[in-house]
């Protein structure tokens, strides 16, 4: 009988493709393994990419308390072999206790489970007092690899290369964005911007610098419905310029990410799916902690700052006297001449 599996991670877009390295180890150890895994539901969709996953349940936050014990009955039908909290929160927490309760943990008997810690000490170690204990830089894919270990599964030699995307999905973009593009394909640059929080996004006046510095290349931008000043940084160029800030949903974006020659962006999600795509990319670090990339192919541009990092996710307030200036002093003109080398 194959294996089954279910792995818990219900969020963010970043977590949950770093968290699809699981998937490579499980597969390489596996081969005939059933994965499933549970996301929050407006997170789910883009998991359809990697195909080797039998079955990703969708876990609605409307359907509150109730609604997640409900489905934990779900899934307990399933019978898991293995069961990886990659979340380690409360909805997580409660999902542990239902399928695999601490009086069969004792005794070893039903699923095997394991759990990626947060390591909170070592956060407020850090974010509280600077005193760092963390691997610098620290990896998120490789932490999400750590918690296997105690399944032996070491093994991530052989990695997906098979994204699935809907054939009419394919031809929708093809329409709106390739078909709509002019000069070379070659020189055709992807920008994420936005980010859930402003203390790492890089400033507005250094993309439309970035824009203005780089005249032969072309340039598509990717960011959310309220990503508004998406507009300023398209009026750089408008000719030059694909502003499809709220035009496209999580698993276009991400197609879009693959289809790329180059990717430049701050600590995103849609960094992490040119990593794991392999996608070239300029990853612009500033003041977080845990959004360092993990492939050759993608290069970290960042300044030597004391106070770096200073928080887990962009959230808290900057304590230079000069704001964000750990991004600030990643200069346009530092990235446009990395762009030129890359895709010479």
């Amino acid at each position: 009988m194959p294996k089954k599996f279910l792995i818990i991670r219900f969020s963010s877009i970043g977590d949950i493709i770093q968290c699809m390295t699981a998937v490579d180890g499980i597969l390489n150890h596996y081969p005939d393994a059933e994965i499933h895994w549970i996301a929050r539901k407006d997170m789910s969709s883009f998991l359809a990419m990697d195909q080797r996953i039998y079955k990703v349940w969708g876990f609605d936050r409307g359907q509150g308390f109730k609604g997640l014990i409900k489905q934990a009955k779900e899934l307990k039908k399933e019978k898991f072999d293995f069961v990886y909290d990659a979340h380690s929160n409360i909805r997580s927490i409660v999902l542990k206790t239902v399928l695999v309760p601490r009086w069969k943990r004792w005794f070893g008997i039903g699923s095997k489970y394991t759990m990626r810690s947060k390591d909170r000490i070592k956060r407020i170690l850090l974010f509280k007092f600077g005193i760092d204990r963390f691997p610098m830089p620290f990896k998120g894919m490789l932490s999400y690899r750590k918690p296997l270990e105690k399944w032996g599964l070491t093994d991530y030699s052989k990695v997906n290369a098979n994204w699935y995307f809907p054939e009419e999905l394919k031809m929708k973009m093809e329409d709106k964005v390739f078909s709509n593009l002019k000069g070379e394909p070659s020189k055709l640059v992807t920008l994420v911007p936005s980010a859930a929080w402003m203390m790492k996004r890089w400033p507005v006046s250094h993309w439309q610098k970035l824009v203005q510095q780089l005249p032969d290349y072309h340039f598509v931008i990717l960011a959310g419905p309220d990503d508004v000043f998406c507009e300023e940084i398209e009026a750089a160029a408008k000719e030059r310029v694909l502003n499809l800030s709220g035009k496209t949903n999580l698993l276009e974006s991400c197609y879009l990410v693959q289809k790329s020659n180059l990717v430049i962006s701050g600590d995103t999600g849609f960094l992490h799916a040119a990593d794991k795509f392999g996608i070239p990319a300029l990853s612009l670090m500033g003041p977080t902690a845990f959004g360092f990339t993990t492939g050759e192919h993608i290069k970290t541009l960042e300044v030597d700052m004391k106070c770096r990092p200073c928080t887990k996710d962009g959230s808290g307030k900057c304590k230079q006297k000069v704001y964000q200036q750990c991004m600030v002093d990643i200069t346009p003109e530092w990235v446009a001449k990395e762009v030129i080398q890359r895709m010479a």
